[in-house]
């Protein structure tokens, strides 16, 4: 069937000028600063081609207007369609975006389900193709992957949002994704979005796969570090494959009493460390194991009716192929992967990453991964600072900035 009206609507974001008057006011002049940074990187351009749509009849807004609205709207801490509606209705979003009229929450409800399934796919496929760009561009040959997972808590009765793991608020309903960043160039790289319900480590193998493809041919060596979550001999014989290095912290239920029969090697009089080879149940080959033992404090007990003080100890396991390095090292090494945890909190509180509340599960990966893809480009204006060893201005930008009165 052929539309009489089947033209494209072409959307281009547009600059405001500011003025100092009372006319128009706003509460988010600072946006329209953020829309020209994020029209130089060219997130709406990419949009328009990933997504052109085709006017029928009644139709007012590209998919592009949509998902860019959505962006912005994340940015200034707005997360439900209806308030996104709201947030249209202001003077200086509809001239940034050129909207004819606001975007009702039924018109961005359908956009966002209407994409479907091959729309997610290929914005993420945007999102890894630019991973590979930037990579490339800073001409590492040794990267340092840091995955984690992370709680996004919901409420209300969304798809996709079940009852898992969740020490923010136990009971409640949440997704729990997963992401995975570059170290040394402090990018996001790659994200999963699942059910809360989902195991750390479900999927770790498909995904670190899909983010090692992402890499370009530069990249000749790969260290991954990650948390117990990620403990998986299927990962491990991934990495080894490729002959990649790994660091990853070890969960076992017998964890304890099988560092207890070992061997310890002081290194103070409160450290001791260990080394030893262990094969887990299903796995292919045994792997070597690190550990350090800390006196955590001393503890009163009764033996025999004699009161004496023991030692009350804190093990830290890990798993690792890397060379040359003692369990010390390796326990300081894996310590500083702590900055990736502040960098999911700092996208998921300050810039709100995956808060807008759609009822499908579809709608909120669009606007998560919309909202990573322009993580991407914001963070790659910075890189070059940060591989001379210069402070970044700032990666995350504050969403409280935006709300202004001007």
């Amino acid at each position: 069937m052929q539309y009489k009206n089947s033209k494209k609507i072409s959307f281009t974001a547009s600059s405001v000028k500011k003025e100092f008057s009372s006319e128009q006011l706003t509460s988010y002049s600072g946006l329209s600063v953020t829309s020209d940074f994020i029209n130089h990187c060219g997130i709406y351009r990419r949009l328009e081609h990933l997504f052109p749509t085709t006017r029928h009849n009644a139709s007012r807004f590209s998919t592009a207007q949509i998902l860019s609205s959505v962006l912005l709207a994340s940015l200034c801490g707005v997360h439900r369609l209806k308030r996104i509606e709201n947030f249209t209705f202001d003077a200086l979003v509809s001239r940034l975006l050129k909207l004819p009229k606001n975007i009702d929450e039924d018109t961005i409800r359908r956009h966002l389900t209407g994409l479907g399934e091959r729309g997610a796919r290929s914005l993420h496929e945007l999102l890894l193709d630019f991973t590979g760009l930037q990579v490339s561009r800073c001409g590492l040959k040794r990267v340092t992957l840091d995955c984690d997972s992370s709680t996004f808590t919901v409420y209300g009765n969304q798809q996709g949002a079940e009852v898992g793991y969740n020490s923010h608020k136990k009971g409640a309903k949440s997704y729990h994704p997963i992401l995975c960043f570059v170290t040394e160039m402090k990018l996001l790289v790659n994200s999963w979005l699942r059910p809360g319900s989902s195991y750390t480590s479900n999927g770790v193998c498909e995904f670190v796969k899909e983010t090692l493809a992402a890499l370009p041919q530069k990249v000749e060596k790969v260290f991954f570090r990650a948390d117990s979550g990620f403990f998986n001999g299927g990962l491990f014989d991934l990495l080894e494959e490729g002959k990649h290095e790994y660091l990853v912290k070890v969960k076992l239920k017998n964890l304890k009493d099988l560092l207890a029969g070992q061997t310890w090697q002081p290194v103070d009089p409160r450290t001791a460390t260990c080394r030893f080879i262990h094969q887990c149940s299903g796995w292919r080959n045994p792997r070597m194991f690190y550990a350090v033992r800390i006196i955590k404090q001393m503890v009163e007990v009764d033996y025999f009716g004699e009161k004496q003080f023991v030692p009350e100890y804190e093990y830290f396991c890990y798993c690792s192929n890397l060379k040359g390095l003692d369990a010390l090292q390796l326990h300081t090494l894996y310590g500083s992967r702590s900055e990736s945890e502040n960098w999911i909190e700092q996208t998921k509180n300050s810039l709100c990453a995956g808060k807008t509340i759609t009822h499908d599960f579809l709608g909120k990966r669009y606007s998560l991964a919309t909202f990573v893809i322009c993580l991407q480009f914001i963070g790659a204006h910075a890189i070059p600072g940060r591989l001379l060893g210069l402070a970044p201005r700032a990666l995350y930008l504050p969403r409280m900035v935006y709300p202004s009165a001007g």
